[in-house]
C-alpha cells in the first residue's frame, strides 16, 4: 500500500502502522532481546523459517519499521540500517564479494570510502579498479575481469558535486553481468530515484539529509530486488551467451550455506535473497546496527526530508550564482548552473534539484581557502555535510587529508576545493556571512 504513495506522503506514514490503542509516533524498542512462550518458536527464528525478533544485532522493531520507511522511499523490496554510512558501503560489496573477487568503482568517490575500498578491502582480498566517470564505455569496459561481482559509484560525488550518468553505468554493469550499486546520499530519493534509471542496490549515509541535524550516525542498504543472482541478470533480461551462472559468480546467495543448515538464499527467499543474507549472514557475524535510539531520530528527519530537500537547493542555487558572479571566486560546481559541465544530466535526473552541496575554489593558494573559512561568522567549519545549519570543509585538509596529491586529483579533489554545505537558514544571512568572508581575504 505505502508503495503507491507520493514520496512525501511515505516520509511521514510508511513504516509504522499503528493498531488500534498503540502508540502513534514510532516507539523506541530499546531491548536486546524478546520473549518467547517455547523453545520452537525461537528455533524457527534462528533457522529462518519464521520471522520475527530475538536479537536486536539482527532485527528490532524500531530498526526495521526505519529502515521500511526508507525502502518505501526508493522503491526497494527492502533495507537494512547500519550504525553509519562506511558500514553501509562495507555491507553492500562484501554481501556479495569474498577474498579473491573484484569490484569496478567510480573515482569521484568520498574520501573514506576511497580508502575503504582502495586500502581495507585490499586487506580482506577483494580489489577494485578506480576508473573516471567521464571515460568511454569500451574504456570503462576494460577495467572489467571475470571475478568481477560489482560497479559502484555515486549518485553526486562527495566532495567534487559531479553527476553520476547513471543508465551509463547501469548499462555497463548489466552487459558485465554484475550489479550496480549506488550512493545517493546527497539527492535522497526525494530527488533521485537510481532503481528508476537502472540501479539494482542503493546506500545512504542517514547521518546527512536523511536525518538532517547531526543528531545520529547512521546509514543504509536497500535492494531493488530487480538484479536475478542466478542468471546474473537484471528484471529478468535474457542471459547473454557464455555468461556465468550464479553459482559461479555468486556462490554466496546461490549455493548453500552451512551456517543456515545448508539453506541457498535464492531458493529460500527470492527477490529478498540479497537482504536476507545481508542481515541473517554479515550483520549476525559483523554487528554494526545502529542503536534503536538513533533510528527513533532518523525517523523524525525522515518526516521532513521532502519539506528539507526543496530549501536547501532554493538556497544552494542562490548561494552557487552569488559566488559565480564573484571575481574572487575562480571557479563553481554546482549542477544548478547553466554553465556547470554537470547541467545536462542533472537536468536528466535531477530536474527538481540536486542537493545543497556546493564545491567551490577561490584565487589565490590553500591558504586563501583557510584564511576564507576561518572568516565565517555563522557557517561553520566542521566535519559534516548536509545539515539544517549551513557548514563548511577543507576536503584536502580535513576529510580527504590521507589522500596523497595524485590520489586527491583522481578523486577530483583540488588542493583549493572548498566544500559548502548550504543549510535551511535564510539565505540572505548565508550570503552575507560569505560576502564578509570573501572581504577579509
Amino acid at each position: 500500500m505505502t508503495q503507491k504513495m507520493k514520496r512525501a506522503t511515505l516520509c511521514v506514514q510508511a513504516g509504522w502502522q499503528p493498531k488500534n490503542g498503540e502508540s502513534r509516533v514510532l516507539p523506541i524498542i530499546q531491548s536486546t532481546t524478546f520473549k518467547y512462550d517455547n523453545t520452537e518458536e525461537m528455533a524457527d527464528l534462528f533457522d529462518l523459517k519464521k520471522e520475527g525478533y530475538f536479537y536486536t544485532r539482527l532485527a528490532n522493531p524500531t530498526n526495521d519499521a526505519v529502515a521500511q520507511k526508507i525502502a518505501a522511499l526508493e522503491g526497494g523490496v527492502g533495507a537494512m540500517l547500519t550504525s553509519s554510512g562506511q558500514a553501509a558501503n562495507f555491507y553492500a560489496l562484501f554481501n556479495i564479494c569474498q577474498a579473491g573477487d573484484h569490484f569496478v568503482t567510480s573515482n569521484e568517490i568520498y574520501g573514506g570510502t576511497y580508502n575503504l575500498f582502495g586500502v581495507t578491502l585490499k586487506k580482506l582480498g577483494i580489489e577494485c579498479t578506480f576508473i573516471s566517470q567521464e571515460a568511454s564505455e569500451e574504456e570503462i569496459d576494460k577495467a572489467f575481469r571475470p571475478n568481477t561481482k560489482a560497479l559502484f559509484g555515486e549518485t553526486i560525488s562527495n566532495p567534487g558535486c559531479q553527476i553520476l550518468d547513471i543508465e551509463k553505468f547501469a548499462r555497463i554493469a548489466h552487459k558485465h553481468g554484475v550489479p550496480l550499486i549506488i550512493d545517493n546520499t546527497f539527492p535522497t530519493p526525494i530527488n533521485c530515484r537510481p532503481f528508476e534509471w537502472g540501479a539494482d542496490i542503493v546506500t545512504h549515509s542517514t547521518t546527512k539529509y536523511m536525518d538532517g541535524h547531526a543528531t545520529q550516525v547512521g546509514g543504509v542498504v536497500v535492494d531493488s530486488g530487480n538484479f536475478d543472482w542466478e542468471t546474473c541478470t537484471h528484471k529478468g533480461a535474457t542471459t547473454p551467451d557464455g555468461s556465468p551462472s550464479g553459482k559461479d559468480k555468486f556462490p554466496g546467495l546461490c549455493t548453500p550455506d552451512e551456517s543456515y543448515h545448508g539453506l541457498t538464499y535464492t531458493k529460500a527467499f527470492g527477490k529478498m535473497a540479497y537482504m536476507t543474507k545481508l542481515v541473517a549472514q554479515l550483520m549476525r557475524d559483523l554487528g554494526s546496527i545502529p542503536a534503536p535510539q538513533n533510528s527513533f531520530l532518523l525517523n523524525l528527519g525522515l518526516e521532513t526530508l521532502h519539506l528539507r530537500v526543496p530549501r536547501h537547493c532554493e538556497n544552494a542555487q542562490r548561494v552557487a550564482e552569488f559566488l559565480e558572479k564573484d571575481e574572487r571566486v575562480a571557479w563553481v560546481h554546482y549542477s544548478g548552473l547553466p554553465s556547470d559541465k554537470n547541467y545536462q544530466l542533472a537536468q536528466k535526473y535531477l530536474p527538481n534539484g540536486s542537493c545543497g552541496v556546493i564545491a567551490f575554489g577561490l584565487k589565490g593558494d590553500r591558504q586563501t581557502a583557510i584564511q576564507f573559512m576561518d572568516s565565517l561568522k555563522m557557517i561553520a567549519i566542521v566535519t559534516h555535510v548536509a545539515d539544517a545549519r549551513t557548514c563548511v570543509l577543507h576536503p584536502a585538509s580535513h576529510t580527504h587529508r590521507q589522500l596523497s596529491d595524485e590520489q586527491l586529483r583522481e578523486a577530483g579533489v583540488a588542493p583549493d576545493l572548498i566544500r559548502l554545505s548550504v543549510g535551511i537558514e535564510d539565505c540572505d544571512d548565508i550570503v552575507a556571512d560569505i560576502r564578509q568572508a570573501l572581504d577579509n581575504i
